[in-house]
């Protein structure tokens, strides 16, 4: 028998303990957090209203297109700080707290008035810089990212981090907003909302999502990490 074994065995043990130990001072979330139906009431009572639009802010990237003249189109054209963009024929154009269809309107007459006679205009946001959500915690990429037109769902914004991570608790995953100078959460199960079991939220603008994180998956991971080096299954 190989007598290095026991000794290398009885650390492999230790590890083996010492995650079980962390399985119970491992972290969740606070009990003031609104779950099951409770989760989905706070976010609805904090959602956008009924039929509210989307308002361009300062670095948003709007597409624009001028049927039949492309030199008026383009696929990217970002706002500058103050929420105006420049424009051929136009110039500056003031876009800061409109809807895509008050400027349309706005850029339509103006390039009637300086050529056309019915302009035909279409812009949508591109991109966001004005509306994003934070997601952090067991995730494999976490970040800030932007709410495409200003709305996305819970698992959406997740696939953006690049989904959990290996040691992520599924049926831990919070979501935080502020409303009214006051912070409100409410606890997420992943696993329902990828089978359907239960709705994928919508968040909005600001939103924190938060991807609770195993100790013992972790434990574990590291440990089997670990066990090449010390041969711990090595026959004798």
């Amino acid at each position: 028998m190989n007598r290095i074994f026991p000794a290398r065995l009885r650390v492999a043990l230790c590890v083996v303990a010492s995650s079980m130990g962390l399985a119970a001072c491992q972290s969740y979330p606070d009990d003031s957090l609104a779950r099951g139906a409770d989760a989905y009431r706070t976010l609805e009572a904090t959602a956008r209203p009924e039929g509210a639009v989307y308002r361009i802010g300062p670095f948003d990237r709007l597409s624009i297109s001028v049927y039949g003249e492309p030199s008026l189109s383009f696929a990217e054209l970002p706002v500058d700080a103050e929420g105006r963009f420049d424009y051929p024929l136009i110039g500056s154009v003031d876009a800061a707290g409109l809807t895509t269809g008050e400027l349309t309107r706005r850029i339509k007459a103006r390039l009637d008035d300086e050529l056309y006679n019915d302009a035909r205009v279409t812009i949508f946001v591109k991109g966001s810089a004005s509306q994003y959500v934070t997601v952090e915690g067991a995730v494999n990429e976490p970040g800030r990212f932007e709410l495409p037109q200003g709305r996305a769902t819970l698992l959406e914004m997740i696939a953006q981090a690049q989904s959990p991570s290996r040691t992520a608790k599924l049926d831990q995953v919070m979501v935080f907003r502020m409303e009214g100078g006051q912070r409100t959460g409410a606890v997420f199960n992943l696993v329902d909302i990828r089978t359907g079991a239960a709705d994928d939220p919508p968040l909005r603008g600001g939103d924190m999502v938060v991807v609770n994180n195993s100790a013992l998956k972790g434990a574990f991971r590291d440990f089997l990490l670990t066990a090449p080096f010390f041969n711990t299954f090595r026959a004798f």
